[in-house]
């Protein structure tokens, strides 16, 4: 065999190999040999099978096994005695000529081929104490805990019905039954029976709502109303529609007292418990938040300090990805390009340059952990599944069973927790400063975000990723679930 480095030119290396055609006889060879006692052939005692024909019979299969043995063999050692990290899978690129390839299988001629590489580029990890962030820190004011006991209160009001005859206001609830109809034609998904309806809530579409003010009990309407542009379910998204509307019920609220009573509906022991459950949840709330706008420095700090090649194939496959999802996105919403105050050729530039920053800061990630041994153990995958299971109710056992038995994606549940261990790492040997902001200050998400799209048509995970089911009923968007509900509950 021999092995020549033809091109080492940046992160790309390619080889060339001959495999002479007395190497490969003899590796053919002994395999047939290997091959003897434990082959059964009519006619033939075991063990006492000719050579010549185990040639005739299995030579051409063997050859083949030898030849891909040859390949592996020889890209393992180049990886090893080179001392190479690969950013991708090697290609072997074989002759056009096929009568090379078949006098090779047949073990009448030799065998010539390349393996091409693309290895990862060298990084020297930079001292952290270098790096200076701000960390926002913010108190839990007692109008915050206030505000969120007045939500819980607002939804949990009682409501009882409006004597016979009185109309509808805002903030009543009806009860009504509706058939929705595009160019006079029902619609899947369009239909409902006692659904309930707070006028003024924003739980339906736009226009929805508004037009059941003033409506009475027993009623019969035609409520016209458009789904938004950007509506969920792509074949509703834009379109006019009508309900065909029946209200069968009209309730007014009440008013729901905040004291120990109301507490104890939700499970706690009093409304002093409820006021530090909410305290303690918010705050772990501030906490996350902090996190992650240090975190989002500390890749922007990273980012400014590193400057090296790409491997040319990982940012390939980074910008397919996003944008794969933003051409989609704007399908799905019925949209272009110039919709979005933009150019393809811009949008292209962009998310080029957003691919290159996640590759990047990928490398130097992976680099920092490597070089500080950062380890994800079994343990901290297994509650990783277990958490993804959760997010899909009744069907936790086949969504840990589909995580245990795929390696790919177990490398899914691994990836983000060996990056969150690394960050914590390196955020430990940084310069952090606290500075204590207001809570909406904390909250205020940054204008300038580098490793997001800052055009409109931003790649977003589909509603499958994130395990939300489509909706075509004439929702906006799904009810909102009470913050201050969670907070009691320690979510």
């Amino acid at each position: 065999m021999q092995v020549t480095n033809t091109l080492s030119e940046g992160l790309k290396r390619e080889f060339n190999v001959v495999l002479a055609a007395q190497d490969l006889a003899e590796r053919l060879t002994t395999e047939l040999v290997s091959m003897k006692d434990k082959v059964r052939i009519n006619g033939f005692r075991p063990g006492k099978v000719p050579l010549e024909h185990l040639r005739r019979m299995y030579g051409r299969q063997v050859m083949g096994d030898v030849v891909q043995n040859l390949v592996n063999e020889t890209n393992r050692k180049l990886i090893e005695e080179n001392g190479i990290k690969l950013a991708v899978e090697p290609k072997i690129v074989f002759p056009e000529d096929q009568t090379v390839i078949e006098a090779a299988i047949a073990g009448t001629g030799g065998l010539e081929f390349q393996i091409q590489l693309e290895i990862l580029p060298k990084i020297d990890i930079k001292d952290f104490s270098g790096i200076a962030l701000n960390r926002q820190v913010a108190s839990v004011e007692e109008k915050s805990v206030d505000e969120t006991l007045a939500g819980m209160a607002a939804q949990s009001r009682p409501f009882s019905p409006r004597k016979e005859g009185k109309k509808a206001k805002t903030g009543d609830r009806v009860t009504i039954d509706f058939v929705g109809m595009i160019d006079g034609v029902p619609f899947e998904g369009g239909t409902g029976t006692d659904v309930p309806v707070e006028i003024g809530s924003g739980q339906f579409i736009p226009g929805f709502e508004e037009q059941l003010v003033g409506v009475v009990a027993g009623e019969t309407l035609i409520v016209k109303a458009t789904f938004p542009v950007e509506y969920q379910a792509a074949h509703l998204a834009g379109k006019d529609a009508t309900f065909n509307t029946t209200v069968k019920i009209v309730e007014e609220p009440g008013e729901a007292v905040i004291d120990d009573d109301f507490a104890k509906n939700f499970g706690m022991e009093s409304l002093e418990k409820m006021k530090d459950a909410i305290r303690a949840n918010v705050a772990r709330e501030y906490e996350v938040v902090a996190r992650r706008k240090t975190k989002r420095e500390l890749l922007d700090a990273l980012d400014a300090q590193y400057e090296f090649d790409l491997p040319p194939s990982l940012v390939e496959q980074e910008f397919n990805g996003i944008w794969s999802q933003v051409t989609n996105d704007l399908q799905q919403a019925g949209k272009s390009f110039a919709d979005e105050d933009t150019t393809e050729e811009a949008a292209r530039e962009e998310y080029l340059g957003i691919a290159k920053r996640r590759v990047r800061l990928g490398l130097v990630l992976g680099e920092i952990g490597e070089t500080a041994k950062v380890v994800v153990t079994e343990e901290e995958i297994s509650q990783g599944v277990m958490e993804r299971a959760r997010q899909f109710p009744g069907q936790e056992k086949m969504v840990w069973d589909f995580y245990r038995q795929n390696p790919q994606a177990i490398a899914e549940i691994r990836a983000p927790l060996f990056e969150e261990k690394v960050v914590d790492y390196i955020l430990a040997g940084a310069k952090i400063m606290d500075h204590t902001v207001s809570a909406d200050v904390l909250l205020k998400e940054d204008d300038a975000d580098n490793s997001k799209p800052k055009s409109k048509a931003k790649a977003k995970k589909s509603a499958k990723d994130e395990g939300e089911a489509s909706d075509d009923k004439p929702k906006a968007k799904a009810a909102p679930k009470a913050k201050a509900k969670k907070a009691a509950d320690g979510e």
